[in-house]
């Protein structure tokens, strides 16, 4: 059977005898029936994965002792963080699902002229958890050991005073192709996506002003959820871990 993997947001080291959260508790002890002296894979975003073993397993609660550690190598050498336009449900969590699949390190949710959804400070506490929580799921499936950074909601203009990368891209379907295999190496890319329906033209032409290229990727014009996957694989392939 192939070890399980999981996240917990707490301190580990070899040696070291801990008890699971609820969450994790469930997933394995109820869902995946493990019992006392199996093995599992546990992580915390230091870039480590701790081999454990379980040591206690009750109705409520298990314990686990660590018995060895791992650096894990798969974190790609090209930082890419996004900054996604707010879209409906189903679409935000995708392109976030998806995005910490292909190894982005950052992403931020972006109020624009075209997002529909609204959210008062209390939802909006309640979306970002989720969405961090999409992430770690995801860097669970993908074998990563490094979690994105999932920020809070913020208008477009407010992100854009604040991006900094070697290369800025805005993706725009009205706009000259660009070569980016010309363009000089970067270490850290930073890629604006609009929501469903795009970027209103007055706000590419601010990314522009901020310093952003405006990228077209392909001749067909891609959903706002599937645009990430795309951008983050073209940019792995040409600087990345892909090649």
């Amino acid at each position: 059977m192939r070890i399980p993997r999981a996240y917990i947001d707490a301190e580990l080291a070899i040696g070291a005898e801990l008890s699971l959260s609820d969450e994790v508790h469930n997933h394995l002890v109820k869902v995946l029936r493990m019992r006392v002296e199996q093995q599992l894979v546990l992580f915390n975003g230091d870039g480590h994965d701790y081999l454990a073993r379980l040591t206690e397993v009750e109705k409520r609660r298990s314990s686990v002792v660590i018995e060895s550690a791992e650096v894990r190598t798969n974190e790609s050498p090209l930082r890419i963080q996004i900054g996604q336009g707010l879209s409906r449900g189903e679409r935000m969590d995708f392109a976030i699902q998806k995005a910490t699949e292909l190894g982005v390190c950052g992403i931020t949710p972006l109020f624009t002229e075209r997002s529909e959804v609204r959210l008062n400070a209390e939802r909006q506490a309640k979306r970002t958890k989720h969405w961090q929580q999409v992430a770690i799921s995801a860097c669970e499936q993908s074998f990563r050991a490094v979690l994105p950074t999932i920020s809070e909601p913020e208008p477009l203009s407010e992100w854009l005073q604040h991006c900094n990368a070697d290369l800025k891209l805005v993706l725009s379907p009205h706009t000259e192709p660009l070569v980016l295999a010309e363009l000089e190496r970067p270490k850290s890319v930073a890629i604006l996506i609009g929501p469903e329906g795009g970027l209103e033209e007055n706000e590419v032409q601010q990314a522009i002003t901020a310093g952003f290229h405006s990228w077209l990727v392909g001749p067909r014009v891609l959903r706002t959820e599937t645009a990430p996957v795309a951008a983050a694989a073209v940019l792995h392939y040409l600087w990345g871990d892909f090649s």
